[in-house]
This record gives C-alpha cells, structure tokens and sequence, in this order.
C-alpha cells in the first residue's frame, strides 16, 4: 500500500524539456498522450459491446515563454520547402520532494502547426504547439512504494 505526504506530490515547478538535444528553459509545460484505437466486436450470448485496440495515436502539447524565435528558424524553411521536419522531445520531471525522477523520450514528432505572429498589448508572450508522435521510450520512472 502506498502511503505519502503531501510534500511528496510531484510539482511540474522542476519540468525540464529537450527538443532535439537543444534544453528549452523558456517551456511552462507539456501534455503528450497515447490514446488507443478501439474496434467493436460483438459477441453472441453477451449484452455488452467488447472492444480489440487495434492501434494507437500520440498527441501532445509544448507551452512556452515566447522569448525567441526557436521553431520559426526550426521548422520554418522545411516547411517552405515542403519537408516534414521530424524531431525527438525527452520531458524530465524531477520534484525534490518526490518519490523520484520521471523521464520520457518521444520520437517521430512532427509539430502541427508554426505560429508566426500571436501578441497582444499588456499581455506575456506565450506559445502553445501541438504536436503529434510516433513512439515513446521511458528513461526513467517513479516506483510505486
């Protein structure tokens, strides 16, 4: 049975984010998930619909601090060019209080969209960019104690 302080909660404060090898100190989150393809199989004698995953999708989204111009110059000229620019986002979240350390890789990532211009009088620059992905490896995770 897990038992934790309140202290133990992990807080995204300690996130840290990689794309491509380049650390991005200006993120303030991400959200990637797998969500599994389902198909409904009937069978006789049961009421109830059963279901075989029959694939699955990665979908995320990157939050920043706008501060730079990094995926403009990243991603701009591929996608002028007509290439889909690829790319691999390792996440850490490392909370001092934590029971641990909880490490993801994604690969084949491909940005969904290139903001150009998004700003607004009296207001912080931000930029949020979805993303969708291939594959996932996990580096390291937190034990269940």
């Amino acid at each position: 049975m897990l038992t934790y302080d309140a202290k133990n909660v992990i807080n995204g404060t300690y996130g840290e984010i990689w794309c491509d090898s380049d650390y991005l100190a200006e993120a303030i989150g991400l959200e990637a998930k797998i969500t599994l393809d389902k198909s409904e199989v009937n069978m006789c004698r049961k009421l109830s619909k059963g279901y075989k995953v029959t694939g699955s999708d990665g979908k995320g989204t990157l939050k920043m601090n706008k501060v730079s111009s990094y995926f403009i110059r990243k991603l701009g000229d591929a996608i002028k060019a007509g290439k889909t620019p690829t790319s691999e986002i390792i996440t850490s979240l490392k909370d001092p209080d934590a029971f641990g350390t909880e490490k993801i890789k994604l690969t084949g990532v491909v940005f969904d969209e290139l903001t150009l211009a998004d700003w607004e009088a009296k207001k912080n620059g931000e930029e949020s960019i979805p993303f969708t992905f291939d594959s996932f490896e996990v580096l390291d995770s937190i034990p269940y104690k």
